[in-house]
């Protein structure tokens, strides 16, 4: 397996490097502190094509892949991670769209996404249960011709923006004495009646994405929201959430390349003992680990994605990319508080940022738990789940 780049590949990643340092980090400690959301900014990625990358040409996309997208989103993570999941999550939300929408729904709601002109949201978790989804209790019931849609999601992102467009939301869908729960997924947009985006949250980290509760009071949605076959729903969101794997893992291993960068400079410029503190084998030991970690969670992250597009995406190899790269996005972010000393527990420096932004995405997307889980039982335990 050649993960070598090709000379277009070495552009992408150039460009959204350019376009992430230049313009998106000298603004992310400004947005972390007043906990702002950068429409303007965010549409920036969209007149670059950042959005559009993974996205077929006939909707208006690059039609490049997987490898592609998790390239640009480690750029962008490298700057800010707030503005990579914002993106990463708008984009999956659009793959499953185009994967599993009529043409219809693809007509109506996908140019926006691709375009970056509109946010996508997945609404799946509530508040009772994450990874749990047989835990679900949002349910969409059948009246006048309709689907009446009650109940609440929590933890959303992209849904409550003056640019959001709809929520894949996850409702069950089978008879409440069913002996087995049905689920199935509904493009709701968030001008639909009975939808309520709730009030923003107060975070550790991800302070300029939008992340909030909705809910849902007798929403009202016609058929043509229904996404994929009645009763599919969990799959597509499952499918959904594969994909954010491999973009989660970007955006640790983005934040931690970044931990290495600011590391490295400033072990270099730090003047102590009579000299540049790089000097001290202690210091040099820390950064070190810290670079082994990035290459190893690269390599983890590149050989899920590289495998995604060639058709053979293991949940295995997404797991472990997933588990490993948002592990060790945080214990980057801890050696380079340390580097960094005083300054290190500063708001103002970068990997103060960067161990507060990080630390949700071991729980996200499927905890570190659950993945450790979904590996031994794919090297053949006995997991009961």
């Amino acid at each position: 397996m050649d993960f070598n780049l090709t000379e277009e590949q070495k552009q992408l990643k150039a460009q959204v490097h350019e376009f992430a340092q230049n313009e998106v980090a000298p603004l992310a400690e400004e947005l972390d502190r007043e906990g702002r959301f950068p429409i303007e900014l965010f549409g920036k990625l969209g007149e670059l094509g950042i959005t559009s990358i993974p996205f077929e040409k006939q909707h208006g996309g690059m039609g490049l892949g997987t490898f592609d997208m998790v390239l640009a989103i480690e750029e962008l993570a490298r700057a800010d991670q707030s503005l990579a999941v914002t993106t990463m999550v708008s984009v999956a939300s659009g793959l499953i769209l185009q994967g599993f929408g009529t043409p219809d729904q693809l007509q109506r709601y996908l140019p926006d996404i691709v375009s970056g002109k509109r946010l996508g949201a997945l609404a799946g978790t509530e508040p009772q249960a994450g990874s749990d989804t047989q835990a679900f209790t949002t349910r969409a019931k059948r009246g006048d011709g309709d689907w009446i849609i009650d109940g609440a999601k929590e933890f959303i992102t992209n849904a409550g923006t003056d640019i959001s467009s709809f929520a894949l939301t996850l409702a069950v869908t089978s008879e409440p004495e069913a002996p087995k729960k049905e689920f199935s997924l509904f493009i709701v947009p968030t001008d639909a009646d009975g939808f309520t985006a709730g009030t923003p949250y107060n975070k550790l980290g991800w302070k300029s994405s939008d992340t909030r509760p909705l809910y849902f009071d007798d929403c009202r949605v016609g058929d043509d929201a229904l996404m994929g076959k009645l009763g599919a729903g969990r799959y597509l969101l499952h499918k959904g959430y594969q994909q954010a794997r491999a973009f989660l893992s970007a955006c640790s291993l983005g934040l931690a390349q970044a931990c290495l960068d600011h590391s490295v400079k400033y072990a270099q410029e730090r003047q102590a003992f009579g000299g540049p503190i790089g000097r001290l084998q202690l210091i040099q030991k820390m950064v070190a680990d810290m670079a082994v970690k990035v290459e190893s969670a690269r390599l983890l992250t590149y050989r899920a994605a590289h495998n995604a597009d060639q058709g053979n995406a293991d949940l295995k190899e997404l797991a472990m990319a997933k588990y490993y790269a948002t592990e060790i996005g945080t214990e980057c972010a801890n050696l380079a508080i340390q580097v960094h000393g005083g300054w290190g527990y500063m708001d103002d420096c970068p990997p103060s940022r960067y161990y507060r932004d990080n630390r949700i995405c071991t729980i996200g997307d499927g905890s570190s738990q659950i993945q450790t889980l979904i590996i031994a039982r794919a090297l053949g335990l006995d997991v009961q789940f």
